[in-house]
């Protein structure tokens, strides 16, 4: 065989391996725990990118491995718990309520825009509102609550609002957005927390209260590395350069107040779909003591659609009696979690003391 034709074989082996590897999902462990008699709770999300999270699989569509043996799933009670019973999900949503918005006509719009994405989102998480005009401080509009009927009255408040500034203090509402979100999820007691927090806005900052780098500096910090936060803009003002210093996860531009409530309502879909992404699987170990090397597959029943994480932890101690209940709530903590850091490579052990942990694409 000439060299220029093993040149082209081993271009399309490549390829096709590409093309395989392409076809994996993404499976990326979040925090993981275990307690005596002998169970094991894996919290991690699945998906094939950024904006493509995987959801709907059931405890069936997942395989475990222990030191490379599978692990029966008779014998280990597999089950997918509900992710409310370990994490809390709270969405901020940050609207605009200066004097271009309120003296325009526009209110109204907005605040059916907004009842639409509260409705939307409230069945699955809390969903706070606050507003901001040209002042230093938020306006609260509804407090993080799971009660349908206090956000939709609420919003409903919004459309005879009248800015005491009618500047725009965007950046500044940001950076008090972000902090106001995060002592929100600090006071909650379960032990995983996520927050997502949405802006609306229809022009930049002119209040000058804060600079463009001080808010980009908030939202880099490292406390808000694990929030999802996006954008929505309208009116010819936007400049989406701009508006993605915020919507660092989307951004949702419409053209005039007419498309308002359909960038509303593809942003609550994306957070809807991201949602769906989190897993909580919970099995019990036929492990009884030392350190045990664990490999869950994700789509197990496509293995070009599949991908995997692994991790160590320690069954010392372990066995019944008392039977192992695989629908126990888990007892995470917060040491385990990953960093974004940690999610980029794979080597990386997580922070826990008897947790490591990496992550992969599609199985070898």
């Amino acid at each position: 065989m000439s060299r220029s034709n093993r040149l082209f074989l081993a271009a399309v082996a490549a390829l096709s391996l590409l093309a395989s590897a392409c076809g994996g999902v993404n499976v990326k462990l979040v925090n993981s725990a275990q307690k005596k008699p002998n169970n094991v709770w894996v919290f991690f999300t699945v998906d094939r990118g950024k904006n493509d999270p995987v959801g709907g699989l059931a405890a069936e569509d997942f395989a475990i491995y222990e030191d490379g043996d599978l692990v029966s799933k008779f014998e280990s009670k597999q089950t997918i718990q509900n992710p409310e019973v370990a994490a809390v999900m709270y969405t901020m949503l940050l609207v605009d309520m200066s004097g271009s918005i309120t003296e325009s006509g526009a209110a109204d719009t907005l605040v059916d825009a907004s009842k639409s994405f509260a409705d939307r989102l409230g069945k699955s998480q809390k969903v706070g509102v606050f507003a901001f005009d040209g002042e230093e401080k938020l306006h609260s509009v509804v407090p993080f609550t799971e009660a349908q009927g206090q956000v939709q009255g609420g919003l409903e408040g919004l459309r005879k609002y009248k800015a005491k500034d009618p500047s725009t203090n965007l950046h500044g509402a940001v950076i008090e957005g972000l902090r106001e979100l995060k002592r929100s999820l600090d006071k909650e007691r379960k032990p995983l927390k996520f927050g997502t927090l949405v802006l609306f806005t229809d022009g930049t900052d002119r209040a000058a209260r804060h600079t463009r780098d001080e808010m980009k500096r908030e939202i880099a910090e490292e406390k808000y590395e694990n929030y999802e936060m996006l954008a929505i803009g309208v009116g010819a003002e936007i400049e989406k350069a701009h508006l993605e210093d915020v919507g660092r996860d989307g951004t949702e531009l419409a053209s005039d107040q007419a498309k308002v409530k359909e960038a509303f309502d593809r942003t609550a879909a994306r957070i809807e779909a991201h949602t769906k992404r989190f897993y909580l699987l919970s099995y019990c170990t036929p492990a009884r003591k030392g350190d045990h090397e664990v490999k869950i597959v994700a789509n197990a029943k496509n293995p070009n659609g599949s991908g995997a994480l692994e991790w160590k932890f320690n069954a010392d101690g372990f066995g019944p009696p008392p039977d192992c209940d695989p629908n126990a709530p888990p007892s995470f903590d917060m040491k385990n979690v990953t960093t974004a850091d940690e999610r980029k490579d794979a080597a990386t052990p997580t922070v826990g003391v008897k947790a490591s942990v990496k992550a992969s694409g599609t199985v070898k």
